[in-house]
């Protein structure tokens, strides 16, 4: 009884993993073997960083003063900070509980709806990500045909103006299937058939975008906040993130986006994508494969298809990463880096895996200018592990910096239990 009185009142005195200050120490890291993101690799490197910047990579051998607090990571490994795309986080913290869901909303058109607003940074899910080096994260709505507009943050902030590192970086839109299952339970057959309806519901999404088109051209007398939020979508400044999958459905959405003037795609989930890999090489769409622990939807794929579709799209010139939807997404999310293993034991050489959650998923989220790498100028957002990152059992981290901030690794729970165990003198 005890006990559960003890859990019962520092559950609710701790609210919050307390966020990292602003670096004011300088950090030199010596020793590690430097997986740079962008498929170099310095072995034995020296890595130096201040005011949330890297300001030196290199051999261990340079000529160049350590500064700040040295750590030797030697026999380790540093890593820059794995991005999770396509994920919920931070919009769900208990699946059972509605009020706690704030995914998607009302209605089937809501390109004006942000995600970030709702994103929590108390999440007690978010913080069980930096143990596994994920610490950023491109927030998605769910739901309807046009969801909403997503935004990118890191994972250590004190709430969601803190965590923001890109605002409303594009917006997503679910297409239809050209398939339907039939009713089981009102006694119709279940097979797959084609979906009379197909034709109607793109003929939708071509009208909606062709009317946020011409208000857009208008004169704008009377204000319409979904229609304004496509803009980007018209000049380039948005991407249109599309939730598709099937051979003839990839295509239909490159072909119609095209006609309406949306050329900044990225297809996501991609079942199939390997199908329509030299459309998608023609038109310069990236792809966020789904997570590949699945098995394949069709019965006239391989057995192995889910994972070995990213070494066949990469190999294509086509520009990948891994998506976080699914069952139990935002728990799994924390399994990025395993997922990046899994398509690096299916053919994909070991560093251009890393590259799926680290450079690869900065470009395609626009924010490759000064995070997905360790380069000189870029923000210190890394990670020392004393092993091999996309590796189950040797990932364990030892050290974590989000723009040169030394966060706590420690979860809500492992905060608890040093507490419990200092209480009653247990180990």
């Amino acid at each position: 009884m005890y006990s559960l009185l003890f859990f019962f009142l520092v559950g609710n005195s701790i609210a919050q993993q307390t966020p990292a200050e602003k670096q004011t120490t300088a950090f030199s890291i010596e020793g590690a073997t430097a997986h740079l993101g962008n498929g170099e690799v310095i072995k034995n490197s020296l890595i130096v960083f201040s005011n949330g910047k890297i300001t030196f990579i290199g051999n261990v051998m340079a000529k160049i003063a350590r500064v700040g607090t040295v750590i030797n990571a030697k026999g380790k490994h540093v890593y820059p900070g794995f991005i999770a795309t396509n994920t919920t986080l931070g919009l769900v913290e208990i699946d059972a509980v509605k009020a706690t869901d704030d995914q998607d909303e009302i209605g089937a058109m809501n390109p004006h709806i942000r995600s970030l607003i709702a994103y929590n940074a108390e999440s007690k899910v978010v913080e069980s990500m930096r143990p596994n080096g994920v610490l950023m994260a491109q927030v998605t709505p769910r739901g309807g045909t046009i969801s909403g507009t997503s935004s990118i943050v890191q994972l250590d902030a004190w709430n969601w103006e803190d965590a923001a590192i890109k605002t409303d970086d594009g917006i997503h839109m679910n297409w239809p299937s050209s398939f339907t299952a039939g009713k089981w339970w009102l006694g119709e057959d279940p097979a797959l058939k084609p979906d009379a309806k197909y034709a109607k519901n793109i003929g939708e999404i071509k009208a909606y975008f062709m009317n946020a088109k011409n208000y857009l051209a208008s004169s704008k007398v009377k204000t319409h906040l979904p229609y304004q939020a496509t803009s980007g979508l018209f000049d380039g400044s948005k991407k249109l993130f599309i939730h598709v999958n099937g051979q003839k459905e990839i295509t239909d959405a490159i072909t119609i986006s095209k006609k309406l003037g949306i050329h900044n795609l990225v297809i996501v989930e991609g079942e199939h994508a390997d199908k329509v890999s030299d459309l998608l090489v023609k038109n310069n769409v990236s792809v966020i494969l789904e997570r590949p622990h699945r098995n394949p939807n069709s019965e006239d794929d391989s057995y192995d298809a889910t994972y070995t579709i990213a070494k066949t799209l990469i190999d294509k010139g086509i520009l990948v990463s891994i998506g976080m939807a699914g069952q139990m997404e935002r728990m799994n999310t924390r399994n990025l880096p395993f997922y990046a293993g899994t398509f690096a034991a299916f053919g994909v050489d070991k560093e251009v895996a890393l590259q799926l959650i680290t450079l690869n998923a900065a470009r395609i989220l626009g924010i490759d200018s000064f995070a997905g790498s360790l380069e000189v100028g870029k923000d210190a957002t890394l990670f020392i592990s004393e092993g091999d990152a996309l590796e189950m059992r040797s990932n364990i981290l030892t050290n974590a910096f989000i723009q040169g901030r030394e966060i706590s690794l420690e979860t809500h729970q492992t905060e608890l239990w040093k507490r419990y165990a200092k209480k009653y003198k247990t180990k």
